[in-house]
C-alpha cells in the first residue's frame, strides 16, 4: 500500500514520534518485534551497553526508497534515571573540537556506534538521513547525529528529538550548531528530564563544576497530564504534537495499525 509522503516538519514530528514509541516496544517485546511503518523496512537493530552495563536493544534503523531513520528508545524505568545517573563529563571523542558530554550518555552511545556506522555503509549516500529519540534516547540521539554529520557520508541529518535532557557542555552546543543545520528540539516546559541535568552540575562532596546546554532548535510544548511520568512519556508528547496536525495524525494511525503510541488517559489527580 502506498500512502501520501510526509510533508513539514510538524508531519514529520509526529511520524517520528509513533517512531520513537516503537523504540520500547521493540526492547519489550520477547523477540524485539515491532510495527513497522507501510514503505519502511528494517535494515538494522541497534544494541548498546546500557546504564547496567548489559547488552540490550537500543532502537533500529528503518529504510525507506528516500530516507534512513536511525531511532532510539529511552530508559524503560522510571523518569528519575537522569538525577540516578552520576552526570559527570568527557571528551566526545568523534569530532575534532574539545568538547565535553555526559559521560553515562557518551558511553552508552559509544557502545552502539561501530555497528550504526557499519550498517549506514551498507546503505546509499544518497537518502536522507533522520535521527530521532525520546528521552535518554534523545541524548543518544543528538549525539548519533553530529557524529553521523562529521564522519559519514550524511552530512546533512535530521534530528528530532523528543523530552530529551541536556547533553554537553556550551562547547559541545556551538559545534553541534556548526554541523547540525537541521535540529528539531521538542520540550514540554512540565516535564522535568528537559530540565537536567542542571546547567551547572556539581558531583556530592566535590568542587569541580560542570556545564551543561541543551541544543538548538527548540519547539516549546506544554501540557500538563497529572503526573511527572505522564509529562514525560512519548504517548504524550505524540498526542500533543497531534494537535498541529489532526488529519494527518489520524490518517498516520489509520493506515498503520498499532504503530501510533497508546495515548494514556489524563490523570485526574
Amino acid at each position: 500500500m502506498h500512502v501520501a509522503a510526509i510533508t513539514g516538519q510538524d508531519q514529520w514530528a509526529i511520524f517520528l514520534a509513533a517512531v520513537c514509541g516503537q523504540t520500547y516496544d521493540q526492547y519489550s517485546s520477547a523477540d524485539g518485534s515491532f510495527v513497522v511503518p507501510i514503505n519502511y523496512r528494517v535494515h538494522y537493530t541497534i544494541e548498546a551497553k546500557s546504564i547496567n552495563n548489559e547488552w540490550e536493544r537500543f532502537g533500529f534503523i528503518l529504510e525507506s526508497d528516500q530516507n534512513i531513520i536511525i531511532a532510539f528508545r529511552g530508559t524503560s524505568s522510571r523518569t528519575d534515571w537522569v538525577s540516578d545517573m552520576i552526570a559527570s563529563q568527557k571528551k566526545f571523542p568523534y569530532i575534532l573540537e574539545d568538547t565535553l558530554t555526559h559521560r553515562g550518555f557518551t558511553d552508552i552511545y559509544s557502545s552502539a556506534r561501530l555497528g550504526i556506522v557499519a550498517a549506514l555503509s551498507r546503505m546509499s549516500p544518497d537518502k536522507s538521513l533522520i535521527v530521532t529519540g525520546h528521552s535518554l534516547g534523545a541524548a543518544l540521539a543528538t549525539l548519533c547525529a553530529i557524529d553521523m554529520a562529521v564522519n559519514t557520508p550524511y552530512t546533512s541529518p535530521n534530528l528530532y528529538t523528543y523530552g530529551s535532557p541536556r547533553v554537553g557542555d556550551p562547547d559541545f552546543t556551538k559545534a553541534f550548531k556548526q554541523y547540525v543545520q537541521n535540529s528539531y528540539r521538542y520540550a514540554n516546559i512540565l516535564d522535568i528530564v528537559t530540565h537536567a541535568p542542571p546547567p551547572i552540575y556539581k558531583l556530592p562532596k566535590r568542587m569541580k563544576k560542570y556545564y551543561y546546554q541543551h541544543v538548538q532548535s527548540l519547539s516549546t510544548l506544554s501540557f500538563n497530564n497529572g503526573s511527572i511520568s505522564a509529562n514525560h512519556i512519548i504517548s504524550s508528547y505524540f498526542k500533543d504534537i497531534s494537535k498541529r496536525e489532526p488529519k494527518f495524525a489520524e490518517s498516520l494511525c489509520t493506515t498503520n495499525p498499532g504503530f501510533c503510541p497508546v495515548v494514556i488517559p489524563k490523570s485526574k489527580g
